[in-house]
């Protein structure tokens, strides 16, 4: 009997392996709910940073791409580099693709993966009690579990974030009008930290920004403020972002300090050319004070912060609730589906899964996509775009065995 391969996740780096597995005759099951981040962990009225070009969920055929979605569905076009995506539409452009190309996913949950005693392959348990065995297996679950929230809020909390108490992280967020009329501290200096601030002012909240460093409170150019003589890639006109967009396989071979270290600050915290306008005036920004320890009086947050410098002296900022837009750290003991033996035994290097050619971790069969492969394969693999890279090369991976 020829085992299936098991696809974990159901968002784009999930049904874009997906689709090219089928496309190779290669026989899948697929496990997920589709696009559940975006359509249940992203504010209402968010907006996509990147644009139209750069968020295509890669397919093996032609005729899948967020243009050809808002075609079929009679939707407005996005086309220019100045188009900027709801995430409702990007959600909806998700659930067509799956539906047209990923019918056969299974609605269901994976609870455990374990190495077979014998005949090779794994072992999967599903949580309808369904237990099957599979000869590779595929993680593309994305941001789910990997929130990161830091030590200095977290104390505060110990039960975790929670949006209906005094400390919570942006992903546990889809309707920000609840916060009209409050007074709302934002942690973070990127994108998520930037546009909800903005959607929180704009549904009537009192907003103020809290950053770590000076200046980070930034804003990208807009298309036409970007050089043209470096060569154009999804996320710009740069040389650099040229070199991780399509030899992303070379990114891998650099030492594990410089991988984590370009993770982390290539495409960083930025926000995008056209919040500005929103943001500015409306927003007020607190830059270069670190958060030193919170606590909760009354049911509300008090944050003692304190400036860059050893030594410098701490003031407090209360308010009537702290959103971490802090983003998301790869943890492989975040992945609690996959079973003690095969954790221990998965080789990790500058914040992920160590992977090769084609995605391959150290245990053999078993492939990581999507963010758990940016410590590998550079921050492509944190955006859309990156299907288009990592699902042909994994899926001919898969395929070779």
């Amino acid at each position: 009997m020829t085992l299936p391969v098991a696809v974990i996740g159901a968002g784009p780096y999930g049904l874009s392996t997906a689709a090219h597995l089928k496309a190779r005759a290669v026989p899948t099951r697929v496990f997920g709910s589709p696009m559940v981040s975006w359509r249940e962990q992203m504010p209402v009225g968010m907006l996509l940073k990147s644009t139209p070009s750069a968020s295509n969920i890669d397919a093996p055929q032609p005729g899948h791409t967020l243009f050809d979605y808002c075609q079929d569905m009679g939707e407005r076009r996005f086309e220019s580099d100045w188009d900027t995506i709801p995430v409702e539409t990007f959600a909806g452009y998700g659930l067509w693709f799956q539906q047209r190309l990923v019918p056969q996913l299974e609605h269901e949950r994976v609870v455990s993966v374990e190495r077979r005693d014998s005949g090779g392959g794994f072992e999967l348990k599903l949580d309808s009690g369904e237990q099957f065995a599979a000869r590779a297996v595929v993680v593309a679950t994305g941001l789910s579990g990997l929130a990161q929230l830091p030590p200095e809020l977290a104390s505060a909390v110990p039960a975790g974030p929670s949006p209906a108490g005094p400390v919570s992280h942006s992903s546990q967020h889809r309707d920000l009008s609840v916060f009209a009329g409050r007074e709302v501290v934002v942690v973070g200096a990127g994108q998520s930290a930037l546009e909800s601030a903005v959607l929180l002012a704009e549904a009537g909240a009192a907003v103020r920004v809290v950053a770590r460093r000076r200046g980070a409170v930034r804003f990208g150019a807009a298309p036409d403020g970007q050089s043209p003589f470096k060569p154009d890639t999804p996320f710009g006109r740069a040389w650099s972002l040229y070199a991780f967009s399509y030899h992303a396989d070379g990114f891998r071979h650099l030492p594990a300090p410089t991988r984590r270290y370009l993770v982390r600050r290539v495409l960083g915290p930025l926000g995008a050319w056209w919040l500005r306008e929103r943001f500015v005036g409306r927003v007020r920004v607190t830059e270069g004070k670190r958060i030193v320890r919170t606590r909760v009086e009354s049911g509300r947050p008090v944050l003692t912060l304190a400036g860059e410098g050893e030594g410098a002296p701490e003031s407090e900022l209360r308010a009537d609730h702290v959103i971490a837009a802090t983003g998301y750290r790869v943890d492989v003991a975040a992945l609690d589906f996959l079973g003690p033996g095969l954790r221990t035994r998965l080789a990790v290097a500058a914040g992920g899964p160590r992977l090769g050619a084609g995605y391959r971790s150290s245990v053999p069969g078993l492939f990581f996509t999507g963010l758990p492969a940016a410590a590998s394969f550079g921050p492509v693999m944190r955006f859309v775009c990156g299907t288009e890279y990592a699902s042909p090369r994994l899926a001919r991976a898969v395929g070779q065995g």
